[in-house]
């Protein structure tokens, strides 16, 4: 890929100032009140991808927020690689943990990035690793280096469950047809360790609500007489773990795939020093399921968390109430044939029959996703393992994740097409937490890696 070095040195203060342009709009698609910046967004991605050389560029309307696409096709006849991304983003709080305002992008220099970090709400998730390929293809359209065809999908609901974009792919099946769909919105091991990611989890989220008595309560008068039902939701929650913190729901794990102990030998030879995972949580000790080790919880096996929980009276000095209703919001990261469907069913009605006489419970489903495997023989991952060796000079490491892309298994089910998982972040980006950054030199590694996968892809599907 002749002048990709050179392109970027020329080019590196406007493609920062641009993606921190895009990082200061409030894209939360979780918050109606910021509908118009998630517009405004859709909006300037359009604007990019114009630029960029995409020769038909528009939004378009799902029920709920906007999916822009755009496309550069040079030859029929020639492979054609779909870019996925989203531009929505995570809400930011809590705001008082955030070093700087999560909407003011601010560049740091850091231990793990001397060169620099753009720390922003999206920086990473998404925003910074989906900007990396509007840059690429600016790249390849302007230098005439573009070696087959381009369609870009990229959504605003992705961080809400992406129902406008479950609606839009089988309505628009022929219009995103491709050879290999292509994402970047994960990690890597580090910066001298590239990897790709070959299975991502799935996902099933709910909201739980516990309710008591007609009204608040006077905890003197009433206490001890009636279910305190912030009480009884702490019971339930610490019921769905074993001592061992196997998850209790029966059947739960009837569809778990069990690795075979090769294959785990095969994951464990991924460098990983648990001093300096501890340490970089500032935690004395690890914690999860027994009889596996810490990357295989968070990849291989399936999980149950709160991820929030309230009630009564939470706000400065003491009001001595029984609550009439306590909330939690639950998740819970699934494995390949774990159905998310089902797994939901059985949550409900597991938790419902924890409650004891005095409360009744409500369960409310809200999103999820099914889980997915890459299989790392097909020519898209030999592209991309291609691609890492020539800008990182070594052989990426195959690599499960434990996140959730729940729209991955759509694409496979609708387009009938391979997703690669391309992702440039590292696992210290605080996505979705305060802080949340993108290393500059990440940035720009995943601009210069990107154009050399659809140069391999095209050599290999010849």
């Amino acid at each position: 890929m002749n002048n990709i070095t050179t392109y970027l040195n020329d080019n590196k203060d406007r493609f920062l100032n641009e993606l921190i342009d895009l990082l200061k709009i409030p894209s939360i698609s979780a918050d109606s009140k910021y509908e118009d910046d998630v517009l405004k967004t859709a909006e300037m991605i359009k604007s990019s991808l114009e630029k960029a050389g995409c020769d038909l560029v528009e939004i378009c309307e799902t029920p709920g927020y906007p999916i822009v696409y755009g496309e550069k096709i040079i030859d029929p006849n020639l492979p054609t690689v779909l870019v996925y991304g989203h531009y929505d983003v995570q809400p930011p709080d809590p705001l008082d943990l955030w070093e700087s305002p999560p909407f003011e992008p601010v560049i740091k220099n850091t231990e793990l990035h001397p060169e620099g970090a753009i720390y922003a709400r999206g920086a990473c998730d998404d925003k910074g690793q989906l900007y990396m390929h509007v840059k690429a293809l600016e790249f390849m359209t302007e230098t005439g280096q573009l070696p087959c065809n381009v369609k870009f999908m990229i959504e605003g609901e992705e961080e809400v469950g992406s129902e406008g974009l479950a609606w839009y792919v089988p309505r628009n099946a022929e219009k995103l047809a491709n050879d290999v769909i292509l994402i970047s919105d994960t990690g890597m091991i580090a910066k001298d360790t590239p990897s790709i990611t070959t299975g991502l989890r799935g996902l099933s989220y709910v909201e739980v609500e516990v309710k008591g008595p007609n009204r608040d309560l006077h905890s003197g008068l009433y206490g001890g007489a009636v279910a305190n039902p912030i009480n009884i939701l702490a019971k339930m929650i610490a019921s769905l773990h074993d001592e061992n913190n196997h998850i209790t729901i029966p059947g739960f794990y009837d569809k778990v795939e069990d690795l075979s102990m090769s294959e785990r030998e095969e994951m464990a030879k991924a460098p990983f020093s648990l001093e300096d995972y501890k340490s970089a949580l500032d935690i004395e000790a690890v914690y999860g399921e027994k009889g596996y080790s810490t990357n295989e919880r968070n990849s291989i096996r399936p999980t149950l968390d709160v991820n929030g929980i309230w009630g009564g009276y939470t706000g400065e000095g003491a009001k001595t109430v029984i609550a009439s209703s306590a909330f939690a919001k639950i998740s819970m990261r699934l494995v390949p044939h774990q159905d998310w469907t089902e797994i939901t069913e059985l949550f409900q009605s597991h938790f419902e029959s924890l409650a004891p006489k005095g409360v009744t419970v409500k369960v409310t489903p809200h999103h999820g996703g099914q889980g997915y495997v890459t299989p790392i023989d097909n020519i898209g991952y030999q592209a991309a393992a291609k691609a890492y060796e020539k800008t990182f000079g070594k052989v990426p490491i195959p690599q499960r994740s434990g996140g959730s892309i729940p729209i991955v298994a759509l694409f496979e089910k609708e387009l009938k097409s391979k997703t690669i998982l391309m992702g440039f972040g590292l696992n210290s980006d605080a996505i979705h937490s305060p802080n949340e950054h993108f290393g500059i030199w990440n940035y720009f590694k995943g601009i210069e890696t990107i154009p050399w996968f659809y140069n391999y892809f095209t050599e290999l599907s010849r």
